[in-house]
C-alpha cells in the first residue's frame, strides 16, 4: 500500500456550519460534527474518518494476505469505536476497539495469525508509532 501522490484536500463547502468535502483526485465525500456537537450531522466525523481509514486498511491487509495463503476468507468486516477513557496517573487517553469478524473456513491457527498480520496493516502501526505533523500556513 503506497501512500498516494495526490494531495488530499480538505475544505468548507459552504453547506453547513461544520461541513467539509474531502477530495483526492476524482473521489470526494462530506465531513461533518453530529448535530450534538454543532454540526448537521452530513457525512462522516473527523474520527468516524480516522476509524475508517484503519478498518479499510486492516480489511485490505487482510485480504491480501489471505489471498497470498490461500486462505478460505470469503468475508472480512471490522467494527471500530473510539472514546475517551480516564486511565490512572494519565488522565484521559484515546481508547480505539477494533473487532474483525473473519468468515470462511478458517482455523484458529489462521485466525491467530490473522489477527497478528491485521496488527502490521500501515494505519495500525503509524497510529502506534511517533508520528511528526508538520504544519503551516500557505501562502
Amino acid at each position: 500500500m503506497n501512500t498516494s501522490q495526490l494531495p488530499l484536500i480538505v475544505s468548507e463547502n459552504a453547506l453547513g456550519r461544520y461541513q467539509q468535502t474531502v477530495s483526492v483526485g476524482r473521489h470526494q465525500l462530506t465531513a461533518d460534527e453530529p448535530v450534538a456537537a454543532g454540526g448537521d450531522d452530513a457525512g462522516l466525523s473527523p474520527f468516524d474518518l480516522l476509524l475508517a481509514g484503519l478498518g479499510a486498511c486492516t480489511s485490505m491487509t487482510l485480504r491480501m494476505y489471505a489471498e497470498r495463503k490461500g486462505l478460505d476468507l470469503t468475508r472480512i468486516s471490522v467494527a471500530l469505536r473510539h472514546e475517551k477513557i480516564d486511565v490512572e496517573g494519565q488522565g484521559q487517553i484515546d481508547h480505539i476497539e477494533r473487532i474483525i469478524t473473519l468468515d470462511g473456513a478458517l482455523s484458529l491457527e489462521q485466525r491467530q495469525r490473522l489477527l497478528e498480520i491485521a496488527n502490521k496493516c500501515p494505519v495500525y502501526r503509524t497510529l502506534h508509532s511517533d508520528i511528526q505533523i508538520d504544519s503551516r500556513i500557505a501562502g
